[in-house]
């Protein structure tokens, strides 16, 4: 009866893994097929090279250039933000503070993951945005700035327990070697700890560009969603995943409009799928 029942449970978790391979083979399937129909009509060149995305224009225009680069600019933005502040997070919650307060801080910043990210961007247009446009005297707040902060808020949570995980599964006698050989606290953090951390640290920087990359709501909400080349973070801009959620509902099904979308909807599951595989290769050599 137990073999029965281990057989039963070791099958279960191999299809419930399985499925989830043939899931995602079936949703780039789908997307290959629905977005492959584009090319027949605008060259592969022009669509990734174009300045204009007019979708509704005559002629039509789908130039994606701008949409990339205001996905490729908000994302730069957030990580230059948050990479650094996640990490220091992680190593004071790991090496600094308390232990009675350890797992308090780890919660609460994880909880912030849980906030829907159309609340954040709610909260970005009624505080944020302002802020932006008096700061910088812009005639509007919704800028690639604005979404690079919220999008850093958002990335925090990922970066921080997986950076906080990584630097506490490095072995405790590493850091005793060091401050047996005169080395005082902070120079075993940051010259034995974070060497040794490394790769966790660098996959929890990894998966946070995925969780931006991935975003919706809050970029659409508060970066202007201006298919235009930004030239500077004070620039409305719009990036690929608020395309697709803004332009999706009015398109008409089988137009060159429709199968736009879901190229873009390509290159982004391109994107994501590469960053999520180079994070797990990192966390596996963590696990080695």
């Amino acid at each position: 009866m137990k073999k029965l029942k281990e057989f039963i449970i070791e099958k279960a978790i191999f299809l419930s893994g399985s499925l989830s391979i043939i899931f995602v083979v079936l949703i780039f399937v789908f997307l290959v097929k629905e977005g492959v129909l584009f090319f027949k009509y605008v060259p592969p060149k022009d669509f990734l090279m174009g300045n204009n995305w007019y979708p509704l224009s005559t002629p039509e225009q789908f130039g994606m250039l701008p949409l990339i680069l205001g996905s490729l600019l908000v994302t730069i933005g957030s990580m230059l933000i948050s990479i650094p502040l996640g990490v220091a997070c992680a190593f004071y919650i790991a090496e600094v503070v308390n232990p009675k307060f350890k797992d308090i801080l780890k919660t609460g910043v994880e909880l912030l993951a849980a906030i829907p990210s159309v609340v954040i961007g709610f909260v970005g247009m009624i505080t944020l945005v302002p802020w932006v446009k008096s700061i910088f005297n812009l005639p509007t707040g919704l800028t690639a700035l604005s979404g690079s902060i919220m999008l850093a808020f958002m990335a925090m949570p990922t970066i921080v327990s997986i950076a906080e995980d990584a630097i506490t599964a490095v072995p405790r006698r590493y850091k005793e070697a060091a401050l047996a050989l005169g080395a005082t606290h902070w120079q075993a953090m940051y010259k034995v700890i974070i060497v040794a951390a490394a790769p966790g640290i660098f996959a929890a920087v990894m998966l946070g560009v995925g969780r931006v990359i991935g975003e919706t709501m809050a970029v659409m909400m508060i970066t202007g969603n201006a298919a235009v080349i930004p030239h500077t973070f004070l620039e409305p801009v719009r990036t690929l995943t608020a395309t697709i959620a803004a332009e999706m509902g009015e398109s008409i099904r089988g137009s060159n409009h429709y199968y736009a979308l879901f190229v873009v909807g390509i290159i982004l599951f391109i994107i994501t799928f590469i960053i999520n595989f180079v994070a797990d290769v990192f966390l596996h050599r963590i696990k080695k």
